[in-house]
């Protein structure tokens, strides 16, 4: 196969980017990597030396393509599926691209921060990245009263960004229960298959999160 993807199943971050993959049936080998193991982190620093997954091998055309939203973006021009994950509109595309940020920056962002400090033992005030997360919560909310979908009738790169966002932020900070728009949204993410797909497939890894406690059980 021309691609191999570097991940984790369990990795935020790597769930959007299966997602998109899934979504558009586009075959690829896999290559988990256990970053607390030596060998494998020194693999994926030789690909990336900043040590992040996931990354996207490509050896048909030569090129290691890191961070989740230019993968998406490589996908969807060089392994195009009937799901474009990006409009070819500029405008309707620029509106993808700010919510694909706007889930990267202020719900996934202030999660993995309350994650990293929980495993790291470290006693500290999250006041911010709390607020950070209802904020982003109000504005989704409001958002999604007048769309299906992040940016509109179809699932786009936003979506694949959304689903695990949201699906470990809701473990930390459950959405309030007046949001039914919000919540609407999060059943519509978990019940497409590839975010399903996704989910199932971090089953068995789901006992590493500090938060397993606190993830719904349907989803055990």
């Amino acid at each position: 196969m021309s691609l191999t993807l570097y991940y984790h199943p369990l990795a935020s971050f790597c769930h959007k980017v299966l997602i998109a993959l899934y979504e558009n049936g586009t075959p690829f080998d896999r290559r988990i990597i256990n970053l607390g193991e030596e060998a494998d982190r020194a693999e994926l620093e030789a690909i990336w030396p900043l040590c992040k997954f996931p990354v996207l091998r490509d050896q048909e055309r030569h090129r290691d393509i890191p961070e989740t939203s230019i993968i998406i973006e490589y996908l969807d021009r060089h392994f195009p599926g009937p799901l474009a994950m990006i409009p070819a509109d500029w405008d309707a595309a620029l509106d993808v691209r700010l919510w694909d940020r706007f889930f990267d920056h202020y719900v996934q962002e202030p999660m993995q921060t309350i994650v990293l400090a929980h495993l790291n033992g470290l006693q500290c005030d999250q006041t911010k990245e709390r607020t950070k997360l209802k904020t982003a919560y109000k504005m989704i909310e409001k958002r999604m009263t007048t769309r299906s979908w992040m940016c509109g009738d179809s699932f786009s790169m936003a979506d694949c960004a959304a689903a695990p966002a949201l699906f470990y932020a809701m473990t930390l900070l459950p959405f309030p229960e007046e949001y039914h728009h919000l919540q609407s949204y999060f059943e519509r993410l978990v019940a497409r298959p590839s975010v399903r797909q996704v989910l199932d497939e971090a089953k068995p890894y789901f006992q590493m999160y500090p938060f397993y406690d606190d993830i719904p059980e349907r989803f055990l």
